[in-house]
């Protein structure tokens, strides 16, 4: 059985950076890996778990954005998915090697995202959870797909946001974008990685949404805090790659579905939400004027408002009581 603990031992400068606590599942899902989370709301609201993208952790969910949807009387989970934060490192893993994983050689890849969906799946066991809400953003949109082509018996409503289908031929970033992210030498101390990140959030930012540069510099130095692992992140990249092409197995979606992108996304550019939102019967798109790849605080309640909005309607009505 999966084993569940209060609390996950974090720095102490963690600790005191948020209200919403750290908590650890282990034994989770069919890798038996540990997952960090951190859940709020009531516990017996309607949960929406949240699933954050490549080389990102739980708490690059903002907590403003956490806060307004268990506002809106949700609970909300927010994990680290493997080889991120504070949850299991696939370290005994080959070394990955994108070039090769492009051009057909999988021999590298250690997971994929069915694994990926498939931790998710465990948290929500390991929480007691029959059905959630998944909601995700970037790769994490991918596993939230994956997880209700995969698990439909386990979600309840499905919301990806700046996500594609998998299909190489949408969805695909600026090369701009990828140069100014990934030229140089990669980030070692912590001030590196703070670097690295603001560079990454002006490429791929949100033109309308101005970012607060001294938020972001916060966040990445407590991510790089929590943990820094660029050959995780690394294996995470070659994971999307292997999983290949979605779309036929979104068309046979039976589920709820809303699609989030941003217009100015140069990131994942905005043919792959369109897409998306094509495959999946019934689904609901929304494209944002003047967003990018990110969160930003401008959009923050907007965004809340609109997934709440979509959770409720795709809640079950309560039973009639017998008369």
């Amino acid at each position: 059985m999966p084993e569940l603990t209060n609390r996950f031992d974090a720095p102490d400068t963690l600790m005191k950076s948020t209200s919403i606590k750290d908590e650890r599942a282990s034994k989770v899902g069919p890798a038996g890996i540990d997952i960090a989370y951190q859940r709020l709301g009531k516990a017996d609201a309607p949960a929406v778990l949240l699933v954050m993208g490549i080389a990102a952790q739980s708490i690059h969910w903002p907590d403003a954005f956490c806060q307004a949807l268990a506002a809106g009387g949700l609970q909300v989970i927010r994990f680290d998915n493997r080889d991120s934060g504070l949850s299991t490192h696939m370290t005994d893993a080959p070394p990955p090697n994108l070039p090769a994983a492009l051009a057909g050689d999988l021999s590298s890849v250690s997971y994929t995202l069915s694994d990926m969906a498939a931790d998710a799946v465990g948290l929500l066991d390991c929480l007691r959870i029959e059905k959630a809400h998944v909601a995700g953003a970037s790769m994490g949109g991918a596993i939230a797909q994956t997880m209700a082509i995969e698990h439909p018996d386990r979600v309840r409503s499905l919301t990806s946001m700046m996500a594609t289908t998998g299909n190489m031929q949408v969805g695909q970033p600026s090369p701009e974008v990828l140069r100014t992210i990934f030229s140089g030498p990669p980030a070692v101390t912590r001030d590196e990685a703070i670097q690295q990140r603001l560079r990454a959030v002006r490429a791929m930012g949100s033109p309308g949404y101005p970012a607060d540069e001294e938020e972001v510099a916060v966040g990445a130095g407590r991510a790089f805090d929590r943990c820094h692992d660029p050959a995780g992140t690394a294996r995470q990249v070659v994971a999307t790659v292997a999983s290949g092409d979605r779309t036929e197995l979104l068309r046979r979606l039976k589920v709820p579905a809303l699609v989030i992108h941003g217009l100015a996304d140069k990131m994942c550019d905005v043919s792959g939400g369109r897409a998306t939102a094509e495959a999946i019967p019934g689904a609901e798109l929304v494209l944002m004027e003047g967003m990018g790849h990110n969160l930003p605080p401008g959009l923050r309640s907007e965004l809340a408002a609109l997934i709440a909005r979509f959770v409720w309607r795709a809640e079950p009505p309560p039973a009639v009581l017998a008369r």
